[in-house]
């Protein structure tokens, strides 16, 4: 199976060879819970989200993404942050892929259907909010989810 392996500031981390806008989105319910994936290709949770395909734009790339993934329709209610560190790198052991990290975290509220899994998550659950920090995620994920539950001022640029 096609695997994920995420590096940060490592010296022994593949050199980066493509750089893929991506979106991931922070969707909540009525009851603030917080839809998270656990992913197949690591094993780690995260929310929902994917690169940006030519001729969409970013809402619509996190709408399909978060429907792909998890079964849920969402509408965008606005920005976490921009995420480009390129200390950050994702090596895709599926064709040798290591993209330089470039993601901008979306919030969103869900319009209606069932968390389903999907080919790229193996669970899909809404989690209360005290619960997501004891998950298991990749340290960029981690940084974004703390960045949202802080709840501080504008939009994180890094």
């Amino acid at each position: 199976m096609a695997r994920r392996i995420d590096f940060y500031d490592d010296p022994q981390a593949p050199a980066a060879n493509s750089l893929v806008p991506s979106v991931n989105v922070v969707v909540t319910n009525q009851a603030s819970e917080i839809l998270m994936i656990r992913r197949s290709d690591n094993d780690n949770w995260a929310v929902p989200g994917g690169a940006i395909d030519l001729g969409e734009s970013i809402p619509q790339a996190a709408v399909r993404e978060t429907r792909e993934e998890t079964g849920i329709e969402c509408e965008i209610t606005g920005i976490v942050g921009t995420y480009s560190d390129p200390k950050h790198v994702i090596l895709y052991t599926s064709n040798g892929e290591v993209r330089q990290e470039f993601s901008i975290v979306l919030t969103a509220r869900a319009v209606s259907g069932e968390p389903t899994p999907s080919d790229e998550s193996r669970e899909v659950r809404w989690i209360s909010r005290d619960q997501v920090e004891q998950l298991r995620m990749d340290r960029s994920m981690r940084l974004r989810m703390g960045h949202y539950l802080s709840g501080v001022g504008g939009p994180y640029i890094g």
